[in-house]
């Protein structure tokens, strides 16, 4: 950067104007304690001013003549387009106006929090995240498989090294310093990551403003215009940055590290040598705080686009209405005196048709149409089958086996059939087989068959063959 640079960043910078404002101590205590302290969004009217109302009467306690505008003086000169550290706008589902933090702000505030004297600075941590960062490009972006391998296997060593160590007691802790030095790298960049997201989804609502910009005075045609909204909007998606946002938020998706996280955060600011800052206990609902207010950027751009097809299609049914109501007008003007309109067909010829062409009449046979149905004949039926069916007490099967097997005890289906001999044929066994319950289990085994002789009604000596089966009192 030149010396013009610096100039033009002097003269146009929000930030820089902010730091030149005579009013930059009020801003940066209010604003930045609000929206960068407490990492509140999009703030309705009434709440900030009411808010900015109480911080006034605390500072003019100390001296009365300080700040004597009124907190909506305030407010409506910092969201001045012109100075760029508040934004002013309505929300879409709410009639009252709402101020947000512009990115210059943070900026402005993060860079004067740093002038502050540190009474202690780490740099062993960030060497190390600097030498960890420089790990992760070489071998991340390495192609060669063997020399990832090597790396790897170099990295499983030292794991092995380390946890050999832990078992035999000489594992090396880190000291109260160096806590102290990565805990103050991660509360930074922890607060550093919120800032960025404030510039990302300024970066979005540029691109939302643009686009309704455009939406504005086009008087193209529909398909170019999505056209060339979608390609904008796919560029910014596609980049580095939009990248790296979509990859952030999908960690903020995942349960399991959210869960992690947060009992990092709770371990790290429970140990005595951290000076713990509660801005930080929940400073991942804050990211996710953040990144939904940057989704909600690209919705309501999408929310833009939707409403842009039904205005054009509104516009287009309004267009066809009017030329219909036109020629209505025109038909009515000429009612009372039409105009004389002539057509004129010109006839190639006359056609001929001969009476003999058409045929004859020929009378069709008369149809009968016999909806009755013949009913059938009555036939005798047989009641032999039905009478001849067999009931198995299965009630006196189970007294057979109670009288049989005590409780508690196993018994073979045989040797019960010796005591009780089949009375009522194939149903009987089948009978004791279907006693499973809460009293008796009947298991049949497969590896092992059993001969079971009986006499059937009629007096014939039959014989059936089946796995061996034991009965089961509980």
């Amino acid at each position: 950067m030149d010396l013009d640079d610096f100039e033009a960043l002097r003269d146009r910078h929000p930030a820089w104007k902010l730091l030149r404002a005579s009013s930059a101590p009020l801003v940066l205590s209010f604003l930045g304690l609000h929206f960068v302290e407490e990492n509140e969004g999009p703030t309705p009217a009434s709440r900030l001013i009411d808010a900015l109302d109480d911080h006034l009467y605390a500072v003019r306690q100390r001296d009365p003549d300080a700040y004597p505008r009124q907190p909506q003086a305030y407010l409506d000169d910092w969201a001045d387009p012109a100075r760029g550290w508040l934004r002013k706008f309505y929300p879409v589902d709410s009639d009252e106006v709402h101020y947000d933090a512009m990115p210059a702000l943070e900026k402005a505030y993060r860079w004067v929090e740093g002038l502050q004297q540190r009474s202690f600075v780490g740099t062993e941590s960030r060497l190390h995240t600097l030498i960890e960062l420089l790990r992760q490009i070489v071998h991340g972006s390495e192609a060669d498989p063997e020399t990832r391998i090597v790396e790897l296997e170099r990295r499983r060593a030292a794991i092995d090294d380390e946890i050999a160590a832990v078992r035999d007691g000489r594992a090396e802790l880190l000291d109260e310093t160096a806590v102290r030095d990565r805990y103050q790298l991660f509360s930074s960049t922890a607060r550093e990551l919120l800032s960025d997201f404030r510039e990302v989804e300024e970066n979005f609502r540029g691109l939302d403003r643009s686009a309704r910009e455009r939406i504005a005075g086009w008087d193209g045609s529909k398909g170019a215009l999505l056209d060339e909204l979608v390609t904008s909007r796919t560029d910014i998606a596609a980049s580095d940055q939009g990248r790296s946002f979509q990859a952030f938020y999908e960690f903020l998706l995942s349960g399991a590290r959210q869960a992690e996280l947060a009992e990092l955060v709770v371990a790290v600011q429970g140990m005595p040598a951290v000076r713990a800052d509660r801005r930080l206990r929940f400073v991942h609902h804050d990211w996710a705080d953040a990144a939904e207010r940057t989704q909600q950027t690209v919705r309501n751009l999408t929310e833009q686009l939707r409403r842009f097809l039904e205005d054009r299609a509104w516009l287009e049914n309004r267009r066809v209405l009017d030329l219909v109501r036109s020629v209505e007008q025109a038909a009515l003007r000429v009612r009372s005196d039409p105009p004389e309109l002539a057509l004129t067909i010109d006839v190639p010829g006359l056609t001929v048709e001969l009476p003999f062409e058409r045929p004859l009449y020929s009378p069709q046979p008369e149809t009968r149409v016999d909806s009755l149905i013949a009913p059938e004949e009555e036939s005798i039926a047989d009641y032999d089958a039905l009478f001849a069916q067999r009931f198995i007490d299965t009630a006196r099967l189970a007294d057979n086996i109670r009288a049989i097997v005590p409780p508690r005890s196993t018994a073979e289906l045989a040797e019960v059939l010796e005591l009780y001999p089949v009375e009522e044929g194939v149903a009987e066994i089948l009978g004791y087989l279907s006693l499973t319950g809460d009293e008796f289990e009947v298991e049949l085994h497969d590896d092992e068959e059993t001969t079971i002789d009986y006499t059937d009604a009629v007096g014939t000596a039959r014989r059936a063959r089946l796995p061996r089966a034991t009965v089961t009192r509980r």
